[in-house]
């Protein structure tokens, strides 16, 4: 089920997401000093391409750079990215098929503003039902 929910994603709007962030990524990766922030939206890309089956989970051990890093990245890119999933979860909302689509782009709304002291794991993964 997973798998098959991930292809009607990437279809409506995974690939179009993961093309946003991979721009960020090469704009964080051509400014040189923003290169932590690139590493973090080419992860990011990777789970707006196949969402279901993972999770964000917080980094027990990210610190106060992780906070700086994030208010940094909230202005730069952070908010047309959280843009970008608003719009796109509005617009699938909209047929009775697309609103677990858009619901799931309204999830990817708060690791698009802060994806800093984060981590993608699996849901099956025990990091996954740790409280945040």
């Amino acid at each position: 089920m997973r798998t098959l929910l991930n292809v009607i994603w990437l279809v409506l709007s995974g690939f179009w997401l993961a093309i946003g962030y991979a721009v960020a990524g090469i704009i964080c990766f051509i400014l040189i000093i923003t290169i932590p922030f690139g590493v973090a939206a080419f992860r990011i890309a990777l789970f707006a391409l196949w969402p279901f089956g993972n999770t964000v989970v917080r980094r027990r051990d990210a610190g106060a750079g992780s906070a700086l890093g994030n208010v940094v990245w909230l202005i730069v890119a952070g908010w047309w990215l959280a843009l970008g999933h608003l719009f796109s979860g509005i617009a699938l909302c909209i047929t009775i098929i697309g609103i677990p689509f858009g619901i799931a782009n309204f999830k990817l709304i708060p690791v698009s503003l802060l994806p800093l002291g984060r981590e993608i794991v699996p849901t099956g993964d025990p990091r996954s039902f740790a409280v945040e």
